[in-house]
Parts: structure tokens; sequence; C-alpha cells
């Protein structure tokens, strides 16, 4: 009896033995399976980036269609995917032996070949990836800044990890690249700047919003007390109980308290002042391109335009009236030259539709600048000027109340200066310079600066007509990511 036992006992230990080492060698297994498609599945995202870099590389869209080297006539833009127009096969772009590129440009083709194929060391794991990218939409818009045409492409990429050997593992990511178009002026107020007190309001500054196409009541716009958004890449300050955003902030930071360089919080409120429509938070920072310095660039010498002084010598197309002058240009498309313009006494200049290219300037005492058509788009050199653009007085007179109707541009990092006017109707689009509105100065429509500084009642009346037009190409950005193993 005791030799039968003995060996039923040897026999089942040998059983939960065995057992005890499939169980030891089905966790290796996959702990090591698990790794495999880990490594595989950031070799697949490597991939993903490689293509998404090359997409957006200056390379690629100096070669793009509607460029110089590829017309937009060889793509049927009407269907989704995009089609090559002479073969109706879908547009690729392919590293894999599986796909083949159909892109009608054999110089792309060979770029992206090189740019989104290679191996990805994780962790002494050579990974191979290759990438395909399928052109799913497509658009030109004429952007409204440069007034040059902007390209739009909606491309989805299929990436593939893989790691070759005994335990292959494969991994296939896919995502979608796109770039959408996006109003210059979405915000009554922008600051690019990214550190504390991009935006700051005290004294009872304030937003709000208008409808620019809606009837004036008494002459000027029936405001809403709402829709005033504001927005920046950095921190918001403001003080004081009558100071008010009618509106919400966007930001990509986080958090209301103290701002410190080492800790830039999205907004810092004192003294009863808020943001009546709380706070956005952005996925990453909204950047705006400079503008280019004019070609040629505008001389520097005076041009001084007083109540009886009509037209100042060299300033074209222009005619002395009652109390001041008037500059018609032959055509909307027509351009001005002007330099250092400075207004005097109770002058009046008035402007119709055209492009004015002057070096500053500056308002005195009750001088107007009155807006007589549009749309009138004032680029800004700013050759040495500190403040290139001070607007005071009786300020800017633009009885439509349609910012689009006049434009100041400037590309420097001067400053840039509002006070007093109850009639500003304007859009302003200066990236780099700083800005100050103060006086109780009024200005409808929109301000895009890298850094804001409103004081003295001083408020931004945004026009919502502004959400729907002046649009530009917004950023590249890379969304809907999935990934299948195999």
């Amino acid at each position: 009896m005791a030799l039968p036992l003995a060996l039923f006992m040897v026999l089942l230990l040998s059983i939960v033995g065995a057992s005890l080492m499939f169980v030891s060698r089905a966790e290796t297994v996959s702990s090591h399976n698990y790794r495999l498609m880990t490594q595989a599945r950031y070799g697949a995202e490597a991939g993903v980036h490689a293509a998404a870099n090359f997409l957006v590389s200056p390379a690629y869209q100096a070669l793009a269609p509607g460029s110089a080297s590829d017309s937009l006539a060889n793509y049927n833009t009407t269907v989704s995917p995009v089609t090559v127009a002479s073969t109706g096969a879908p547009v690729t772009l392919s590293t894999s032996g599986t796909t083949t590129s159909t892109y009608p440009l054999s110089a792309v083709r060979s770029a992206f070949a090189t740019a989104a194929s290679g191996t990805l060391q994780v962790q002494n794991a050579p990974v191979q990836y290759t990438a395909v990218a399928t052109l799913m939409s497509m658009q030109q818009i004429a952007d409204s800044f440069s007034g040059q045409p902007v390209l739009l492409q909606r491309w989805a990429i299929s990436a593939t990890g893989a790691i070759a050997g005994a335990r292959h593992a494969e991994v296939q990511v896919v995502s979608t690249l796109e770039r959408q178009s996006r109003p210059i002026y979405a915000y009554a107020a922008y600051a690019v700047d990214n550190g504390c007190a991009a935006l700051s309001f005290s004294g009872g500054a304030t937003t709000n919003s208008y409808d620019s196409a809606a009837p004036l009541h008494n002459g000027i716009p029936v405001l809403t007390a709402s829709d005033g958004n504001v927005g920046t890449n950095g921190n918001i300050t403001e003080v004081g109980a009558t100071t008010a955003v009618n509106g919400s902030l966007s930001t990509p930071r986080t958090g209301v308290g103290a701002c410190t360089d080492s800790n830039v919080t999205a907004a810092t409120l004192s003294g009863g002042a808020v943001i009546t429509q709380g706070v956005v938070q952005l996925s990453q920072r909204i950047d705006f391109p400079v503008p280019p310095q004019p070609s040629p660039l505008p001389p520097t010498t005076a041009q001084g335009f007083t109540q009886n002084g009509g037209c100042p010598a060299g300033v074209s197309y222009c005619v002395a009236i009652s109390n001041g002058a008037r500059i018609t240009p032959p055509s909307a498309t027509s351009t001005i030259t002007l330099g250092n313009v400075t207004t005097n006494g109770s002058s009046e200049v008035h402007l119709n539709a055209g492009t004015y290219i002057v070096n500053s300037i500056t308002m005195n005492g009750n001088s107007k600048i009155v807006i007589d058509s549009g749309p009138v788009v004032i680029n800004v050199a700013g050759v040495g000027q500190t403040t290139p653009l001070t607007i005071t007085g009786q300020g800017l007179v633009n009885t439509t109340f349609r910012p689009t109707d006049l434009q100041f541009i400037y590309g420097g990092t001067g400053q840039i200066k509002l006070a007093g006017g109850d009639n500003s109707a304007a859009l302003i689009y200066a990236p780099v310079a700083s800005a100050a509105i103060s006086g109780g100065a009024d200005l409808y429509g929109a301000i895009v600066v890298n850094k804001l500084t409103e004081t003295g009642g001083a408020a931004i009346h945004y026009d919502t007509r502004l959400k729907t037009s002046a649009m530009t190409a917004g950023n590249h950005t890379l969304s809907a990511f999935s990934w299948t193993t195999y």
C-alpha cells in the first residue's frame, strides 16, 4: 500500500511541477510578446511622425500642388480620397512594398521614400518602419493676410513597425494629418507672447462684441456683453472691479493665480476683475506669421498734414479739401507710398480704397483719419521709429464700423499707441510689436500683437463677422490615432 501511495504522490507532484513550468513559460512568453508589440508600436509611431514631418516640411511645400512644379489640374479634388486626374487612382505616397506610390510628381515620391522609412532602435531591438500616406482632401484658399494662395490638405497616414526574427512582431498605427483654415482675427485681442501679463487689462478696460452687418443705433453699433473673447500664448493679468473680459480666455496655459517666469498661469485676476465666459485651454500655442517689410521701403521724409496745408509734397493722388486733404488711388489695388506721416491741429486726412505703404503715422491734437471707402490697407515699415503708429486726437473715423475697411499691418518690434476717438473701427496686425490702448479709446474690430496693455476705460469691441472672414491657414495637426497588431 505504501509503494502505490508514494508513486501516486510523485505523479501528483510531477503534474503540479509541470503545470508550474507551463504557467511560468506562458508568463514569460506573454511578457516577451508584450515587449515586442510595444517596440513594434513605437516603430510604427516613428513611421507616422516621419511621414508627417515630410508632409509639413518646406521641401514638400515648395513642390506641393499649386506650386510651379505641380499644377492643381493634375488632381481631382471633388472626391475623397483625392485621385490622379489622368488615371483616377487615389493619390498615395508609399514606402511599403505592398502599396504603390501614385503621386504625380516623381521628386516627391523619391523624397517620401527616403524620409518615411527607416530603423528605430528600441531597447537594442531594431524596428523597421514603413509608411503610406493617402491624400483624402485638398483645397486652395487665398490667405487674407498676404493675398497669396495657401494649400489645405488632409492626409490619412498608415505606418507599420516590424521586428523580424523567430518571434515576428508587427503593429500598424493609423493617424490623420490635416491643416484647416482659421480666421486671422478669431479673438478681440490675441497676444502672441508666452509669458506673464502678455495681456494686461486694468482701470476699467473691457471687451465685448457687436455685429457690423446689423443696423446702427444713433450712428453706432449695438454692443453685446459677450463674445469679446481674448487669447494669448501666455497669461492675462486683470486688475480692478470694473475691468472685464466679456467673453472667454483661450490659452495653452492652465490655472488661475499668481504668475511667475517659472510658473506661467492662464490668468491672474485681482480687485474684482472677471472673465465672464471662462478659460479655454488650447491644445497648442497659436503662431502668427510675421509680415515682411514693404519692398521697396518707403521714404523716411516727414510729411505733415495740417488743417489748411493741403497735400504735402510727394503725396500722389492727393487733393486739398477744406479741412485737410483727400487721397484717392486709381483703384483698390493701387499702392500709395508715404514717409513719416503726421496729422496736426484739427486736420482731416480722407483715404479711399487702396494699399498705403508708410514709414510711420503720428496723430496729434484733434486730427482725424477718415475712411471714405474701403478696404484701406496700411503697411507700416517703421524704419528708425520706436513708436511707428500713434492714433490720438479724434482718431480713426470709419462710419461703416466694418473693421475690414481699415487694416494696419506692421512686422516690426516697435510700439503701437491708441488713445481717444470714438469711431476707431479697424484691424491691427502686428504679431511682434507691443500695443497700448488707453484714455477711453474704443477699438471696433480686433488686434493681434505680441503684448497688449489696455487701461483707462479703453474697450475693444469685437466684430463677430470676423469669425467667418479674413481667413488664413491654421497649424498642421495630427489626430485620430489608432493601432492594430498582427
